[in-house]
């Protein structure tokens, strides 16, 4: 059944929010993209929900005055839906309060809000179908998804340590810097990590970088940089660094299994689709190792990587909600090529 919408000079408005930037686009009943704006990470657990919601806010009014459109009125939505796929609403809870959030802004008659996992999952698929697939996301963070055309889902709490998760960009170079920081004050082994990750950042030693990044010299944000260090050093051969990114194709494979087993396609010719920057930027010994972990857990699964902008996918599932024809959707996926 679709939602119903009042009159609006747009459809959907699409939102893919997730820690590192937001994205959205305001897009007509036939499928058409009026405007796109773009903000910040929304990080509720740190910011607090309002705050989150106002980096999201920022993106909304980009897109609404590029359209063309009026100051916002009360009565006078953007949208007849906003169909918000988010980081961080890994919980019912926190996908309600979330939206309740968002829908007192006023910018749709109507609100969804979806984990960001889902945005990744409806990119990938084609057609107006209802989805039927699972998706992994690497970025980061890490999560995964799967999905029954009875609307019947696979979710994972995806919440950090606490929830059993390892892994994504954070994860990866945290990781790193423990092996490094142990090879060289003699815990551990040697692997050029040790020498490779200060580098990055123009320091001689782990011991400079272990200093800049207590004492907040070098902010951990900027952490993220040592992933493509850290995949460099494992494709030139070093084991240590070959032993964190086996670790992480193994993470994936868990989870995309585990949720096709919970919906009973582990027998069955089934997409599994992968999204995220790690998985994107397409390294050969981390995916290769995925495709080849599916092969013995779900051989019939088609594993595919998402290049198309997740924000695609909150479209699709707004299209989804209203009930929009085949032709829409069409016609928005043609917009992101």
């Amino acid at each position: 059944m679709g939602v119903n919408r009042p009159a609006a000079p747009a459809a959907v408005l699409a939102v893919d929010a997730g820690n590192s930037k937001t994205d959205v686009a305001l897009i007509a009943a036939d499928g058409a993209v009026l405007a796109a704006g773009r903000s910040g990470g929304f990080q509720p657990p740190r910011d607090g929900v309002e705050a989150a919601v106002d980096v999201l806010g920022r993106a909304v009014a980009e897109a609404a005055e590029a359209a063309g459109l009026p100051p916002l009125r009360p009565g006078a939505p953007y949208a007849g839906l906003v169909a918000a796929c988010l980081s961080n609403a890994d919980f019912p809870v926190e996908e309600r309060r979330l939206a309740d959030a968002i829908g007192a802004r006023g910018w749709g008659a109507a609100t969804l809000v979806r984990n960001d996992t889902f945005a990744v999952l409806r990119a990938g698929l084609p057609g107006a179908a209802a989805p039927r697939g699972v998706a992994v996301v690497c970025g980061a963070g890490i999560n995964c998804v799967g999905m029954l055309p009875d609307g019947r889902t696979a979710r994972f709490p995806a919440v950090g340590t606490i929830s059993g998760d390892w892994g994504g960009g954070g994860g990866l170079a945290e990781e790193a810097l423990w092996w490094a920081a142990r090879a060289e004050d003699g815990r551990g082994g040697p692997t050029e990590l040790a020498a490779a990750l200060p580098a990055r950042f123009g320091l001689g030693s782990m011991g400079e970088l272990i200093e800049a990044l207590h004492l907040s010299s070098l902010g951990r944000r900027r952490l993220h940089e040592l992933v493509p260090v850290l995949f460099a050093v494992a494709a030139a051969g070093d084991p240590v660094a070959s032993a964190i990114v086996e670790r992480q194709a193994d993470e994936v494979v868990a989870l995309a299994s585990v949720a096709l087993g919970r919906l009973g396609l582990l027998a069955e010719e089934v997409p599994v689709l992968l999204g995220g920057s790690v998985l994107t930027a397409g390294h050969p010994q981390l995916n290769g190792r995925i495709v080849a972990g599916l092969a013995q857990r779900a051989p019939r699964a088609r594993v595919s990587v998402v290049s198309a902008p997740p924000v695609l996918g909150a479209g699709l599932l707004g299209l989804d909600a209203l009930g929009s024809p085949p032709g829409a959707h069409g016609k928005l996926r043609a917009h992101f090529g």
